[in-house]
């Protein structure tokens, strides 16, 4: 579901990131358009990346980012044996699953960084080898640090999407437009 955020809520500059982070899941979401399950598991490129493993690897990597930057633990704990886990559908996870899950985990960055008391607000770094020691982020870079993830799995979706039945960024617009009577 795309998330059309009134003007006024734009205006900001916590609008603003909110906006470009939203622009950014729903490239995700589009490249998802249409399939089959089968067919957002399919590993189209050399990679192992498949459309079902992105979409569940961003939801993760958004609420884990904003667990750290409220302190809390998170939903599902990664570390080296299990990493590879964060970017597949295991048996039972579905997409429509995915996207109910990450809608939830959408909210509660909106909610979180709309109820800070500043975007200058810092939270540490975990002691993760590449992070600067005792290193703090302010949650303006968190939401920068969001995009820019998202943003890069958006376009390896894109990708994997025009490998799977040659449909584009574009068409995959269009269609997104038309079903929702949008010219």
């Amino acid at each position: 579901m795309v998330k059309h955020v009134p003007a006024e809520e734009n205006g900001d500059e916590r609008g603003a990131l909110l906006a470009f982070l939203e622009e950014q899941r729903g490239g995700i979401r589009r490249a998802l358009l249409g399939l089959t399950e089968e067919q957002a598991r399919t590993r189209p490129s050399a990679s192992e990346l498949s459309l079902g493993g992105l979409l569940k690897h961003v939801a993760e990597t958004e609420q884990i980012w904003v667990a750290r930057a409220k302190q809390e633990p998170p939903a599902v704990r990664r570390d080296e044996s299990n990493w590879h886990e964060s970017f597949r559908l295991a048996d039972g996870e579905t997409v429509a699953a995915q996207l109910a899950y990450w809608e939830e985990v959408a909210a509660e960055t909106e909610k979180f960084i709309r109820s800070a008391p500043s975007l200058d607000d810092t939270f540490p770094l975990p002691p993760d080898p590449w992070f600067p020691p005792q290193g703090r982020v302010s949650l303006r870079w968190l939401c920068l640090h969001l995009i820019r993830e998202t943003a890069r799995h958006a376009g390896h979706a894109d990708i994997l999407r025009e490998s799977l039945d040659g449909t584009t960024a574009f068409e995959l617009v269009a269609r997104e437009a038309q079903e929702k009577g949008v010219s």
